[in-house]
């Protein structure tokens, strides 16, 4: 393992990136000014800390590009739209805080980036959005970000969980929403359970995606993920459904049931920060033999892409 790898105290999770000390200094966005990340503060009137009323993207650059920015902001600022969030910027003016951030902390590759918009902040600690009067409150948050060694190696670990993806009408999970607590609960109780994360079931008891990444499996050279209709449709899940449909994988999304993850020959998470993660056990039972070729496969596509997008985009 690499000296500078993370050797986790806890459960390893997805998110688990290597050491930076850089990111002791990181100078944070806020609302067109930039903070050293100990100075970097919202009101506690924000809608965002009162009620978790806001939209968020997770993106990644790499050698100056951040990848796939068109197909984060079509997600964006769709569901901005559906909750009648204002932005207060086009797509222009997000890029140039994003080039602002990224300048002022000497960022260039192997970056994450978290970028949060909430409602603003209330006059009142109340619900009612038009108690927030201010304009929408606009945060970036970018580190140095390698994903650690060791999730590489070992594979994260699933437990199935009671609590589940809901349905559209009650809060659409299409909706990359600060409100996160479902989410939250399900890891939770993976937690209890012995296991790293959740895998969670959709309304109907099909396998849907975890509590924070999209989930696919392989069953005889197969990967299945997934119909879509109860979880975040993640820019690098679509990717993975096309490079598979371009490059001779067969590729299903359709319902399927635990029954059937526990008999596939391989498992893995899908996401900006991690891009494809091994999945090593579902409650308990391990998955596959540790070779996973058509993972692998899909791995090694997904480099290329993004070579050829960073090679497209600074063309």
């Amino acid at each position: 393992m690499p000296e500078n790898a993370v050797i986790p105290d806890t459960a390893p999770t997805t998110h688990d990136a290597e050491e930076d000390q850089r990111n002791r200094d990181i100078q944070i966005y806020v609302n067109g000014r930039l903070y050293h990340r100990d100075e970097a503060v919202v009101s506690v009137y924000d809608s965002g800390f009162l009620l978790g009323d806001g939209m968020w993207e997770g993106m990644r650059l790499y050698d100056g590009v951040w990848a796939f920015f068109d197909e984060h902001m079509d997600r964006f600022f769709a569901s901005c739209k559906a909750v009648s969030l204002e932005v207060g910027m086009d797509r222009a003016g997000i890029k140039a805080a994003l080039e602002m951030t990224a300048a002022a902390n000497g960022m260039t590759t192997d970056v994450h980036c978290r970028l949060m918009l909430t409602r603003g902040v209330k006059v009142k600690p109340f619900q009612h959005p038009s108690l927030s009067r201010t304009g929408p409150t606009l945060v970036i948050i970018m580190e140095h970000s390698r994903p650690a060694a060791h999730l590489g190696a070992q594979g994260i670990r699933l437990a199935s969980v009671p609590q589940v993806r809901g349905l559209p009408h009650a809060q659409d999970a299409k909706l990359n929403s600060h409100s996160k607590l479902n989410c939250v609960i399900a890891c939770l109780q993976a937690e209890q359970a012995g296991a790293d994360e959740a895998l969670m079931l959709d309304p109907h008891g099909f396998v849907n995606t975890t509590n924070a990444c999209n989930f696919f499996i392989v069953r005889k050279g197969e990967v299945w993920t997934s119909t879509g209709d109860y979880c975040m449709n993640g820019v690098t899940r679509a990717k993975v459904i096309e490079l598979c449909r371009d490059n001779g994988i067969p590729v299903r999304e359709k319902n399927y049931s635990l029954y059937e993850a526990y008999g596939a020959e391989e498992a893995f998470l899908t996401g900006t920060f991690g891009a494809q993660t091994i999945v090593s056990e579902i409650d308990g039972k391990p998955i596959g033999d540790g070779t996973a070729p058509v993972t692998t496969r899909i791995r090694t596509l997904y480099k290329a892409l993004i070579s050829d997008h960073v090679a497209a985009v600074t063309a």
